[in-house]
């Protein structure tokens, strides 16, 4: 069971797996799937929300399924950074699954990400609202481990 910093995640990953993004909900998990090279994430669905063991064995049989070393789940912080409920429940989400499966996770702060991926399809293709509400969740959870990959991306260098 391992809570680390997102630049610490690297050297944890067993070689050639990837991270799994996820934007956990009270209805969805977004899931969203980061290449071998950790440079890009794609998103790759959601999970419908039942008891905490369904849910658990769904997405460790992706974690199998897909070859992931880590998780990173984005962490619903309140807008002036504190941890309010919905924060809480995510970290104990993660805590609970840690419990059955000894895997690395990182939480990246996910304030505004899903607002940001519903303006952006918003913008794009005429999206019905009922089309984006299936997919804002697996698009955030991207936005979520795109942005934990970037900072990665940008992380100096040992000389």
């Amino acid at each position: 069971m391992t809570i680390c910093k997102i630049e610490d995640l690297p050297e944890r990953l067993p070689a050639g797996t990837r991270l799994l993004g996820l934007d956990v909900g009270d209805k969805t998990i977004g899931l969203a799937l980061s290449d071998s090279a950790l440079a890009l994430a794609s998103p790759i669905g959601t999970i419908r929300r039942r008891r905490f063991a369904q849910d658990a064995e769904t997405l460790f049989a992706t974690v199998d399924e897909r070859g992931v070393g880590a998780l990173v789940v984005g962490l619903p912080r309140n807008m002036d950074g504190s941890i309010g409920p919905r924060a809480q429940a995510t970290k104990q989400f993660a805590f609970n699954l840690m419990k059955r499966r000894d895997i690395a996770v990182a939480f990246w702060d996910e304030r505004m990400s899903t607002q940001a991926v519903e303006r952006a399809m918003v913008r794009e293709a005429d999206l019905s609202r009922a089309k984006r509400a299936q997919r804002v969740d697996t698009a955030a959870a991207a936005y979520i481990l795109q942005g934990a990959l970037d900072a990665l991306a940008n992380r100096p260098r040992p000389a």
